[in-house]
């Protein structure tokens, strides 16, 4: 039976915790990045959207009565060559006013319909942000406390038995001087 444990690896047990720590914090800021960036497309959606198509359906309306007042008294005055282009550019702005309205709408449907399509994907990264916090802080409690069993058990000794040799004790190589039992052959 050898004087001491074996233990190699405590480094790699310490490189791997410290890569686990990294990858955490990694993470915690791309969810905290993924739910700002729901709360600012909400915001975008509901108000800056809904408030710019309702601004620029009410200025396309008010084109779309200029152009047909002018269209009107085009039509009163016989003015025929500009009748027909006045008509064009109104038949242009319906078609701007409808984009519009049609935008207003959609904008008005994905803002019922948002929380219902996003917060399913929005409490699974609830869900992964609860698995970082929780889970992997036992996993990085359980390391800590693998790495301290493991120093304290690479320092023991079995009981009744002399320390393990260093490696310059043991390695005439390295300086040693050979076992510390046996003594040193005198120098001629």
């Amino acid at each position: 039976m050898a004087d001491t444990a074996k233990v190699a690896s405590i480094e790699a047990l310490e490189a791997f915790r410290s890569s686990l720590v990294l990858y955490l914090e990694a993470a915690r800021r791309t969810l905290d990045e993924i739910s700002e960036e729901v709360t600012r497309t909400r915001i975008w959606l509901q108000a800056d959207r809904r408030l710019h198509w309702s601004n620029e359906a009410r200025r396309r309306a008010r084109d779309l009565e200029n152009k047909q007042q002018t269209l009107f008294s085009a039509k009163i005055g016989n003015l025929r060559e500009s009748a027909q282009e006045l008509k064009m550019a109104v038949d242009r702005a319906r078609r701007a006013l409808g984009e519009a309205e049609q935008k207003l709408e959609h904008i008005k449907q994905w803002s019922r319909q948002y929380d219902n399509r996003v917060e399913p994907s929005a409490r699974d990264v609830d869900k992964l942000r609860s698995i970082l916090d929780v889970d992997m802080g036992h996993a990085l409690a359980f390391l800590d406390g693998a790495v301290t069993a493991l120093s304290d058990y690479a320092g023991l000794r079995v009981p009744g038995t002399a320390p393990a040799p260093t490696a310059t004790e043991s390695d005439p190589a390295a300086g040693g001087t050979g076992s510390p039992e046996t003594p040193s052959p005198p120098s001629a």
